[in-house]
C-alpha cells in the first residue's frame, strides 16, 4: 500500500468547484497534482450526500 496523503480543505473545494464547472477528473487530478481518481471521486460522493 502507499503513503496516504492528507490534501487541505483548500484543494478538496477547489476540487468540487472544477468538478461543477465540467472538468473531467483527469483534468482535476492534473491541476491539482492529485495522485488517486479515487480521492476526486470520494470528495466529490460527500459533497453531493451533503
Amino acid at each position: 500500500m502507499g503513503t496516504r496523503v492528507a490534501y487541505p480543505l483548500q484543494v478538496k473545494q477547489e476540487a468540487i468547484e472544477m468538478k461543477l464547472a465540467g472538468k473531467t477528473v483527469k483534468e482535476i487530478m492534473e491541476t491539482l497534482h492529485i495522485k488517486n481518481k479515487t480521492q476526486v471521486e470520494t470528495w466529490w460522493r460527500w459533497y453531493r450526500n451533503g
